[in-house]
């Protein structure tokens, strides 16, 4: 038996639920425009890393911007009817712009891109203001501020404004290295040293340990074809993904937070592209077919089948 039990071979899958039954009865009720529901269901969620990442998955669902102005109308000294339509507004703005590269993107998506960004910022920022010890929105900030390009400057105060108010939240630490990196006008330098000194701050047992793994991913994929093979199997690279789980999720201290099934595709795909067997099946197993969009999305179009083709591998 591995580390995270035997190893099976459920068929894998994308779920818009991410396997949470709360989150489910969320997205449900988002769907049904059933606000008294959602409200009451976030309202039991204290401020904190779990309610920004059930946010953030509630703000996928299409058709919130379509209701929600109604209800902050209805209850205008609402904060949370406020920090949904901010949270919606970012998700609908990158919608817009699409996960294409900038060179690949219309005047038209960015002229819509930036529009709702705005918007979206205004809302924010009033959240802000009425909850200052609420992280939510600084969080959502982080993903606004990136589309309309505050600079570097900015960014970085918004994530100390997050982590000001939650150490060690990992999304808000996820959304400063995609700042960080070289395709948003940082560095590889500055996102490997983002990600190491994050880690090492943090106790061992943190979940913050991906934050290495995802910097070798952009790394990687920044590369041309045949230069990221090499580059993510050298074994300085290899070592130091084996230190990140090491000090994060396979640490004894390590509890899995809500969130831990993006932290363990990510290690999964990571050791997979680096030929690490072993280690990658030991997170197959632990996943049993538990795929995230992301970072598969970066292999092929279908998470799905980058998935099984990469566990088949990690099986031989």
């Amino acid at each position: 038996m591995g580390l995270f039990g035997r190893f099976g071979r459920p068929a894998p899958r994308v779920d818009a639920d991410s396997w949470d039954p709360d989150l489910a009865g969320m997205r449900a009720a988002a769907v049904r425009r059933d606000w008294p529901d959602l409200r009451e269901r976030l309202g039991k969620i204290p401020d904190g890393q779990e309610r920004t990442w059930l946010l953030a998955s509630v703000a996928d669902v299409a058709g919130i911007e379509g209701w929600i102005p109604a209800v902050i109308a209805a209850e205008p000294d609402s904060s949370l009817a406020l920090l949904v339509s901010g949270a919606r507004r970012v998700s609908w703005a990158w919608e817009a712009r699409t996960g294409a590269r900038a060179k690949h993107v219309s005047r038209e998506q960015f002229q819509t891109f930036h529009k709702r960004l705005r918007v979206a910022e205004e809302e924010l920022y009033e959240v802000a203001e009425r909850e200052p010890g609420w992280v939510a929105p600084w969080y959502f900030l982080q993903m606004s501020g990136r589309g309309l390009q505050v600079g570097q400057e900015t960014a970085r105060l918004r994530f100390e404004a997050a982590v000001g108010r939650c150490p060690g939240h990992s999304g808000a630490h996820r959304q400063q290295l995609q700042q960080v990196c070289a395709k948003w006008s940082g560095s590889h330098e500055e996102m490997h040293g983002f990600a190491r000194t994050s880690m090492l701050k943090g106790p061992e047992g943190s979940p913050l340990g991906e934050l290495v793994a995802l910097a070798h991913l952009e790394h990687w994929l920044d590369l041309e074809g045949g230069e990221d093979a090499a580059y993510i199997r050298r074994p300085d690279v290899v070592a130091e993904l084996h230190e990140a789980a090491d000090r994060s999720v396979r640490h004894p201290a390590y509890e899995r937070p809500r969130d831990w099934i993006p932290t363990f595709n990510t290690f999964a795909m990571a050791f997979s592209l680096a030929g690490e067997r072993k280690a990658a099946g030991e997170f197959f197993t632990a996943l049993e077919g538990r795929v995230t969009n992301f970072p598969w999305q970066y292999v092929d179009n279908d998470p799905t089948r980058a998935f099984t083709k990469w566990r088949a591998k990690a099986r031989g």
